[in-house]
Parts: structure tokens; C-alpha cells; sequence
């Protein structure tokens, strides 16, 4: 079987690798850890058994490299000074919205979100790739869920005031 040509694996899986460095690591840092993820990949990719399921393969790079970027992030000096408020369009503004109700979740809710919702993979998957069993990833995926349901339904509502 021959293997697929790593320019079409990008292709193909960028978009969902993308969503879940999003999840992950948020707006800000989400292209750095694509870029990262797919360097990482381009390198590896070669030594990949044939076979391997190369979307959990990815999204477990992905969600690497988005807490490296996290870590990183955490590690930079904070300005001191307050940048001006850029300006906001609606599609940021529910992009923050949710960005914001991401960040509330525990972390394995949040990766739950990512590698189920996002990158498509099944609980076992989920499991495997956080710990713990199927019943446990689909329980933080659910509850997750019904948090983000309701932290945006209450963000929509205060807007509405």
C-alpha cells in the first residue's frame, strides 16, 4: 500500500488540526502550534508504520504542541503596558465568546471537546490519547457540552441587555 503524499495529508487534515490547536490553545496561539504540529509530522512522517491511523496521529501532535505553546506562553514576560482594545467584528466576538467558555472547562473537558468534536475522533481514541476509559472521555465530552450551551447562552443574553 503506498502512503499518501504529505502534502496532501496537510490538505486533507489541516483544517481539523487547526480546530484543535485552537481548542487547545486558543485563538493566539493556535497557527503557531499548526505550524509546529505539521514540522513535527513533515519530519516523522517517513517512520510512520504503514497503516497508522495518521489523523490520531496528528491530533496527538497537535495537542503536544499546543501545550508546549501554552507552556511557552506562560514562561513570557507580560507587558506592563495596556494595549488599546483593537477593533472587534461580530465574528471575533463569537470566536472570543467561545474562546472564553473553551478556557472555563477543566483541562480534560476542554481536550475532550478537541479530540471528539473537533478532530472527529471516537471516545476509545479520546481515551487512549488523555487516559482514563471510553465512558470517562464521553462523560467530559457531555458535560462539557451542556457547560459550553450554557456559559454562551448566558454570553448571548447579557449581550442582549
Amino acid at each position: 500500500m503506498e502512503r499518501e503524499p504529505f502534502d496532501a495529508v496537510v490538505q486533507r487534515c489541516g483544517p481539523m488540526v487547526l480546530r484543535v490547536c485552537w481548542a487547545v490553545a486558543g485563538p493566539d496561539l493556535a497557527e503557531d502550534a499548526w505550524s509546529e504540529t505539521f514540522l513535527a509530522a513533515l519530519r516523522a512522517y517517513p517512520e510512520l508504520p504503514a497503516g497508522s491511523n495518521v489523523e490520531a496521529w496528528l491530533v496527538t501532535i497537535a495537542r503536544n504542541k499546543a501545550i508546549d505553546q501554552l507552556r511557552a506562553q506562560s514562561r513570557r514576560p507580560a507587558p506592563t503596558e495596556r494595549l488599546p482594545e483593537p477593533a472587534r467584528w461580530e465574528e471575533r466576538d463569537t470566536q472570543l465568546d467561545l474562546w472564553d467558555a473553551l478556557k472555563r472547562l477543566t483541562p480534560r473537558q476542554r481536550e475532550a471537546v478537541a479530540l471528539h468534536y473537533l478532530a472527529g475522533l471516537p471516545y476509545a481514541e479520546v481515551a487512549r490519547l488523555v487516559g482514563g476509559n471510553p465512558a470517562a472521555a464521553r462523560r467530559a465530552g457531555a458535560d462539557a457540552i451542556a457547560s459550553l450551551r450554557s456559559m454562551l447562552a448566558l454570553a448571548k443574553e447579557d449581550e442582549s441587555r
